[in-house]
């Protein structure tokens, strides 16, 4: 795993990614999730990247919403699983 991957699973895992559908006018992609959940601005395109490669090995999903609301991207059990081995590699 990179650190941009490492970078972006941890953001995941904190709440802190939101996926916008495209439905109300801005384009698809990842945002920033604002204290109330709202997007808060693009994410940088390198953290895109790795959250798409996170989703496709089944590190995140993406949150089902209905309508022109944002989705939640979350860390699986095997995100946080990757995370908690990750975390103790860099301890020892």
């Amino acid at each position: 795993m990179t650190k941009d991957e490492l970078s972006a699973l941890r953001h995941a895992a904190g709440g802190m990614v939101l996926f916008h559908n495209g439905l109300w006018g801005a384009p698809a992609g990842y945002r920033w999730a604002a204290p109330d959940g709202s997007g808060a601005g693009r994410v940088p395109q390198w953290e895109c990247e790795a959250l798409d490669l996170l989703e496709r090995r089944g590190f995140v999903a993406i949150g089902r919403v209905t309508g022109a609301r944002d989705g939640a991207v979350v860390a699986t059990a095997a995100g946080y699983a990757l995370l908690s081995t990750m975390d103790e590699r860099i301890a020892a």
